[in-house]
Formats: structure tokens, C-alpha cells, sequence
């Protein structure tokens, strides 16, 4: 579990085809210290397990199914990504719960800088964009951040802090870049609950659309009626 909290970034060293996948060494620095074998750290927002280390280059192992879910097949050495070690119990928890798992690829639509601060525009897939709401949370390539604005094509915006943009590699992305997204947690659950609820698939994407558009009056209030919402 991770909480979207960059701890910063980390510089790919090397990386060669396995029979299975991909091997990344990634120079982590500082952020080496304390890391185990078999440990999770959330690298560009996806969950990977340390198999080696060397002083302060970690080794980690890519399944082919992360590959297929995941913009790592095109990530080169010399390319920074950023990093997050697992979260502690007790520890402070600044973002929100992160899984490390992968919802989707999306895409940068906009860049706007304004002085030391910054305006991004994203895309999420359509199967993504039922977890936007506005003022919630979503994570960007690891990185927690608020949803500014939500609009109907499924593009979202976000406010970026220069804090985010010094310690993220947010700065360094361009308009069309790929990125990876993974969707709230809890919206999840509830999402699936509305899904369980629902009695057909015309009903789901009623509430799929109640919950994107923030309706304070849908379908989605039916589900949780006892009569369901309808014959």
C-alpha cells in the first residue's frame, strides 16, 4: 500500500528482455536505504517487488501482463521515474490509499504553465473516467493529486504546486505523453456496490453517468432504495 506521496525520483540504469518480461536497475540513491528483498515500491505508480540490489541500484522483474498494462515497455535508460516506498504502519498517510495497480493508460492533453505553477490537462480511458469526481482524488503516474476540473470527453484537469513539479517527473511530461493512472480506492468499492445493485447494464451506465456528472438527484440514489429503483 502507498499513499501517492513522491518520495522522488529514481534514473533507469539498465534494462534487458527476460523470458518472461523485463528486468529494470533503477538507481534509487537515498531511497535504497532500508529496502530488503522481496519489498514493494511504487515505481512511476506501479507496484514492483525488489528481486536485487547493488549498493543503491535495485533490480526489479516485470511480468509481461505489466508490460502489456503499463508504458515500461517504452521506458529507456537515463529516463527518470518516480518512486515510493511502501507505506508504514503509523506513519502519516498525505495522499490517499494507493494500490500500485494500474487502472489504465491515459494520456496528456495541455500543458499551461503559470510561473512556478502549473495546469495539466489528462485523458482517462473510458473505463476510468466513472471513478473522476470532482475534488477527488486520482493518482498520476504515481503521484497523488485533486481532480480540478472534470470535463465530458473524458480529459480532467489538475492543479500542480511547484513542490510537485521539483520532486515529480510531472515536469518533464509533454502534450500526447502516455501516462499511468490508477482510480480512488474507495470509488472502486463503491462503484462495484452500485454495480452489484444495479438490475441491468442500461441501469450500471445510469449510474456510471450519475456519479461522473456528481448529480445530486440520479439513478444512482435508486440503488440504494429497497425497490431498487425501478420494475
Amino acid at each position: 500500500m502507498f499513499t501517492g506521496i513522491v518520495e522522488g525520483t529514481a534514473t533507469v540504469t539498465s534494462r534487458e528482455s527476460t523470458a518472461g518480461g523485463l528486468r529494470l536497475h533503477l538507481q534509487l540513491g537515498n531511497l535504497a536505504e532500508g529496502l530488503a528483498h522481496g519489498d514493494s515500491v511504487a515505481v512511476a505508480g506501479t507496484c514492483l517487488t525488489v528481486i536485487s540490489q547493488r549498493d543503491t541500484e535495485i533490480g526489479f522483474d516485470l511480468s509481461q501482463e505489466t508490460l502489456e498494462k503499463t508504458r515500461f515497455g517504452q521506458i529507456q535508460v537515463g529516463q527518470r521515474l518516480n518512486v515510493e516506498r511502501s507505506l508504514q504502519v503509523g506513519a502519516r498517510l498525505g495522499g490517499h490509499f494507493v494500490s500500485g495497480h494500474v487502472d489504465g493508460m491515459g494520456k496528456v492533453c495541455a500543458i499551461e504553465n503559470q510561473e512556478e505553477f502549473a495546469v495539466h490537462t489528462y485523458q482517462a480511458p473510458p473505463a476510468l473516467r466513472p471513478l473522476l469526481v470532482p475534488k477527488g482524488s486520482v493518482t498520476v503516474e504515481g503521484v497523488s493529486l485533486t481532480v480540478a476540473d472534470l470535463q465530458q470527453d473524458g480529459c480532467f484537469q489538475v492543479a500542480l504546486i511547484p513542490e510537485t513539479l521539483e520532486r515529480t517527473t510531472l515536469s518533464d511530461l509533454q502534450a500526447g505523453d502516455p501516462i499511468h493512472l490508477e482510480g480512488d480506492l474507495l470509488g472502486k468499492y463503491v462503484l462495484r456496490y452500485l454495480a452489484v445493485a444495479a438490475r441491468s447494464p442500461e441501469q450500471l451506465q445510469q449510474l456510471a453517468a450519475s456519479l461522473q456528472g456528481g448529480a445530486e438527484d440520479g439513478p444512482w440514489q435508486q440503488a440504494w432504495s429497497p425497490a431498487g429503483g425501478g420494475d
